[in-house]
């Protein structure tokens, strides 16, 4: 099945310029094309469309892989009023009794939380194998960090560096690509890279990964 995911603009990466009214063509997992709308529509007229606001950039590379899915625990929301809602570290870590069957639960949720911030790829050596398998599952690429990471961990992988930064080292520009991205509720109009990095990826109302539709903002 064809489907077109189109917004007020897109940002395609790598320094390239945005297209307002952009859109991204999608034909099972691959990238079928990118351009204007209207002329994707025209290029697939029974293609399905999903309209959404703000812009489409590249998926996320979040850069602390082993920092968040293993070096902390995601409460499952039935621990939210023991433990609350928040990724417990340190201290407070060493007092949970974390099993294999835990970890991989936590990563889980983890995970589930990056996809929400348009997070499509993680970095970092990842060791555990309940949390590599979770990974797997989810379908998120992992691998190594080439740079030390920014800051503080986060899930907003546009925290601390410049958003192009951010992209998975990906470039949304013809067929033949994985279909890995994100939209923004962010204002198209003005600077999209200052306004990105002043939402943060917070604001993510939708992630494709590898053509599917992994979130969706309620």
């Amino acid at each position: 099945m064809l489907t077109i995911h189109r917004a007020g603009l897109l940002l395609p990466g790598a320094g390239r310029e945005p297209v307002p009214g952009g859109a991204v063509l999608v034909e099972g997992r691959q990238i079928a094309a990118v351009g204007p709308y209207g002329k994707l529509a025209a290029l697939s007229p029974a293609a399905r469309v999903r309209s959404w606001p703000g812009i489409i950039t590249p998926g996320l590379c979040n850069p602390y892989g082993p920092e968040l899915l293993e070096r902390a625990y995601h409460p499952d929301p039935r621990e939210a009023g023991e433990l609350g809602t928040e990724p417990l570290t340190g201290e407070a870590l060493a007092e949970l009794e974390m099993t294999d069957t835990r970890w991989g639960a936590s990563a889980r949720r983890g995970l589930q939380r990056m996809l929400a911030h348009g997070t499509v790829a993680v970095a970092g050596e990842l060791r555990r194998d309940t949390v590599l398998d979770a990974v797997a599952r989810v379908g998120l690429r992992a691998g190594k960090r080439l740079t030390g990471p920014p800051g503080p961990p986060t899930l907003d992988p546009f925290a601390g560096r410049p958003p192009e930064e951010a992209f998975h080292g990906a470039v949304l520009e013809g067929e033949g690509l994985d279909a890995d991205f994100a939209v923004f509720a962010v204002e198209p109009a003005g600077d999209p890279r200052a306004a990105l990095a002043g939402r943060g990826a917070g604001s993510c109302v939708a992630t494709v990964l590898g053509g599917r539709l992994v979130h969706r903002r309620a």
